[in-house]
């Protein structure tokens, strides 16, 4: 007999199964369905967090004065002081600080695996356009020399600040188009507490107004001439960040006077161990949701085994016909081989089209919540991702565990002895 033949009686059958089959069915559908809404969260948590991550550049360290509750990575995502992504555990600190100034600037730049420092201030500002006032948006002064080679935001039009731009600034893209009834292009005038400037760039996003430090700390109240809001570092080598930041730490003790550890008045940030952390917890997270996802599709082919199980029982005259008339012990296997993996690729078809809707639900219902607030956590999960491998693994999932549930009542159907067939009743 054909592989096709078999195919096709194996097709018959299940079209004309009993509702116990369809509900073994609706078993590998629900499933396939959480292991597939569970992976395409899973997935597109993952893709978000490199994003905001890479955002930040694996390659910037942000040093911050006070020292993080947190210990800087373990929070979660914030505008740090200098309008640069950064993490909240970054500005939670204790209640004496001290400053971050030229001086720890100066120390940073000599030490291995560093290729630009930058000091930056920060600070609200009163901005009018036309008739209009902004109150309270965040100003950035930067050094205009350093800031286009450290920075990881991207240009919308217009440049980055030069050389020669003294009253000049670069606007994120929310404040160029929606704080303002009228768009801010490019040479536009903004008056910034009672200060002409002129827009040379617009960013692709952000909400923060980019100006020379030196302006900076003339316009932002206290600023002192020589402290600085934070410290950008951009390393050489990403893989050896971590050895960077430890370095760092103990060059600024040594220079702070700071002996002991539990003393430390500054914050490092390290987006590269912090996207390590937070991959190998959500990983974590995904194998236990899917290893409860699994517990699923055990019972769904624990289903398929007892529905194989009787369909043998039923059909047992039917093979008995099948045997007398020339078939072999091979052909009666496949057929109902091939009549569990239909199950468990219907069931399979079923639990992707469920996983999909269902994923997707939870994104918008997420989506929902964290515009009303729920932080870092709830944004991750707004977004989800079905791939093409997840659908193609769910469904090779599905056909695999069915057939191999429906291998030991199709071994003992294959090995039914004609005469007894004949004669069951």
């Amino acid at each position: 007999m054909r592989l096709k033949k078999s195919f096709q009686l194996a097709l018959n059958i299940l079209l004309h199964s009993k509702v116990r089959s369809w509900l073994t069915i609706i078993g590998i559908i629900i499933g396939i369905g959480a292991v597939v809404a569970i992976v395409s969260i899973s997935e597109g948590a993952q893709q978000q967090l490199e994003e905001r991550l890479g955002s930040l550049g694996a390659d910037i360290l942000t040093i911050t004065s006070g020292m993080s509750r947190a210990q800087g990575p373990q929070a979660s995502f914030s505008s740090m002081p200098g309008g640069e992504n950064n993490f909240e555990g970054t500005q939670k600190s204790s209640e004496v600080k001290k400053n971050i100034t030229t001086r720890d600037v100066n120390i940073i730049k000599n030490l291995d695996n560093i290729d630009y420092v930058m000091g930056q201030v920060s600070g609200t500002i009163n901005v009018s356009y036309g008739s209009e006032i902004l109150s309270r948006s965040n100003a950035i002064g930067v050094d205009i020399l350093i800031w286009k080679e450290i920075t990881t935001s991207k240009l919308s039009s217009g440049r980055f600040l030069t050389s020669g731009d003294t009253y000049s600034v670069v606007i994120g893209q929310r404040i160029a188009e929606s704080s303002f009834d009228k768009e801010v292009t490019l040479n536009s005038k903004l008056i910034i507490n009672g200060k002409s400037f002129n827009v040379i760039g617009i960013l692709e996003s952000g909400s923060e107004i980019y100006i020379p430090v030196s302006i900076a700390r003339i316009i932002i109240d206290n600023t002192g001439d020589n402290e600085f809001s934070s410290i950008l570092v951009k390393i050489n080598n990403v893989s050896s960040s971590e050895e960077t930041v430890t370095l760092i730490t103990k060059k600024l003790m040594l220079s702070r006077g700071i002996l002991d550890e539990k003393n430390i008045d500054f914050s490092i940030s390290n987006p590269s161990a912090m996207q390590e952390t937070m991959s190998e917890t959500m990983d974590s997270m995904s194998l236990f949701l899917g290893a409860i996802a699994a517990i699923s599709l055990l019972v769904g082919a624990i289903g398929i085994a007892n529905t194989m199980f009787t369909s043998v029982l039923e059909k047992t005259n039917d093979i008995g016909i099948m045997k007398a008339i020339g078939a072999q012990d091979k052909d009666i296997l496949s057929i109902f081989l091939f009549n569990s993996g239909l199950i468990g690729l219907v069931g399979g078809i079923g639990g992707v089209i469920i996983g999909f809707i269902s994923s997707t639900l939870i994104s918008n219902l997420t989506s929902t919540s964290n515009s009303m607030g729920t932080g870092m956590i709830g944004n991750l999960f707004s977004t989800t991702y079905v791939s093409p491998q997840i659908i193609i693994g769910a469904l090779l999932v599905s056909v695999i565990v069915g057939m191999i549930a429906g291998t030991i009542p199709a071994y003992r159907a294959s090995k039914l002895n004609p005469v007894d067939a004949l004669r069951y009743e």
